[in-house]
């Protein structure tokens, strides 16, 4: 028994016991957070039974890829990179869309985002342009253009449909560059070029964008549809969620301070409510099943999670959550350290990278520090591409802590194995 169990959870232990602690807290929040959908259901276990089996479908995925040896993701690049940029040019052409954004195709009944596989695709070949142009003095000059050329292909297209998932890929990357030695001076100048950028896209969103104060009524709706019909010019195809985006912005850096009886709940409900399940946690929480603010987030059991989390478990668990991303980091960074091959370790790092960088945005957005953004909680939010993919890259991290482990009780062992010659 213990050997069967053995050969199922391998790799790292403690990785597996982050997994494991953020799969539980995944299906005690969503079952939380999901009673809007168990009402209008009328079925009170459709959700988590649906949730559960996510995660089953997940962790079966997970164990799969955790005994794929690490050799084979180099082999897996060049086609998960073009699957990525085909399926994301298919998102903008026929792309099924949710809250105004194309974000979802569909493959033989299987309904899953692009950008989801198109990150991990881009992390495999960053890590595997930097292992490849690695010198003593650092990563090769041309390993920069490189990584430029392959972020071009995946990056734009998502940037279009999904802004928010966009930055976190670029940060990503430029972590990755950080830490796989690549000239300051290039980083420091693409860095000084992306700020230039963000200036010019933010004033042509806050220049195109529309402010919209009110619900619009049917005349101004007809009027909209009747200008969605015209042909649509480069700036309008460009720009096309402007609307959303100049609304996000605006909300955000708006610092006038409303008196609660002229708050409008309707207008802003997901930051209010959000907001009013913090304030009413208490510092040690409603108890797990307790949330009262889980009945008007619309977003509960996704991208405001995290406020549900903190309502019901206290500032105490919501800490408790944020450390096991950290800890994911940190071991994932020792795992790293391990590796004799820069490739595993370049790969380990990105995809730990990406996670943290993600659950740190969404945490963010539920404490009202940043913009919102559409960024579920990692392995905690209800999802379906996401949570699926998310394990994924687990099983990644573990298969290279299983090679890593190898390689170095091979090398403590190597001066015993090996004959002395005279």
């Amino acid at each position: 028994m213990n050997k069967t169990l053995g050969n199922i959870f391998k790799g790292d232990k403690v990785i597996w016991m982050i997994f494991f602690f953020l799969c539980m807290i995944s299906i005690i929040e969503v079952y939380s957070a999901s009673s809007s959908l168990s009402y209008k259901g009328g079925n009170y276990w459709s959700p988590i039974l649906k949730h559960g089996g996510i995660l089953a479908v997940g962790t079966f995925a997970m164990v799969v890829v955790l005994n794929i040896k690490c050799k084979y993701f180099k082999l897996a690049t060049p086609i998960l990179l073009g699957f990525s940029f085909l399926t994301l040019l298919w998102v903008l052409v026929a792309g099924q869309a949710t809250n105004g954004a194309s974000r979802w195709v569909s493959f033989i009944g299987i309904q899953f985002q692009p950008s989801e596989i198109a990150k991990g695709a881009l992390i495999l070949a960053v890590a595997q342009i930097l292992s490849a142009m690695q010198t003593d003095k650092g990563a090769d000059r041309k390993a920069f253009k490189y990584i430029l050329i392959v972020c071009a292909f995946i990056v734009l297209p998502i940037m279009l449909e999904n802004l928010s998932t966009a930055m976190l890929i670029c940060i990503t990357v430029v972590l990755m560059m950080f830490i796989g030695r690549v000239p300051r001076d290039q980083i420091g100048k693409l860095l000084g070029i992306v700020a230039l950028i963000g200036v010019f896209g933010i004033s042509m969103i806050l220049l195109v964008g529309r402010e919209r104060q009110e619900e619009p009524d049917k005349q101004t709706l007809t009027e909209i549809a009747a200008e969605q019909k015209e042909a649509p010019g480069l700036i309008e195809k460009t720009f096309h969620r402007a609307d959303t985006w100049k609304g996000r912005i605006l909300k955000f850096f708006n610092n006038e301070e409303i008196p609660p009886e002229k708050y409008d709940l309707d207008k802003d409900a997901q930051v209010a409510h959000a907001n009013i399940a913090i304030a009413t946690s208490n510092i040690v929480g409603k108890g797990p099943g307790n949330s009262n603010e889980r009945d008007f987030l619309s977003q509960a059991f996704s991208d405001f999670i995290y406020a549900i989390v903190i309502e019901e478990l206290g500032i105490f668990g919501a800490a408790a959550v944020a450390l096991l991303y950290i800890f994911l980091l940190f071991r994932t960074g020792i795992i790293a350290n391990r590796c004799e091959n820069a490739f595993p370790a370049f790969l380990a790092m990105g995809i730990a990278l990406l996670l943290v960088t993600q659950a740190l945005f969404n945490m963010l957005v539920a404490v009202g520090l940043a913009p919102v953004t559409g960024q579920p909680l990692p392995l905690v939010s209800k999802g379906g591409t996401s949570t699926i993919i998310n394990c994924v890259y687990i099983g990644v991290i573990l298969s290279i802590s299983r090679s890593a482990k190898r390689k170095t009780q091979q090398t403590a062992t190597m001066p015993e194995t090996v004959p002395a010659t005279a």
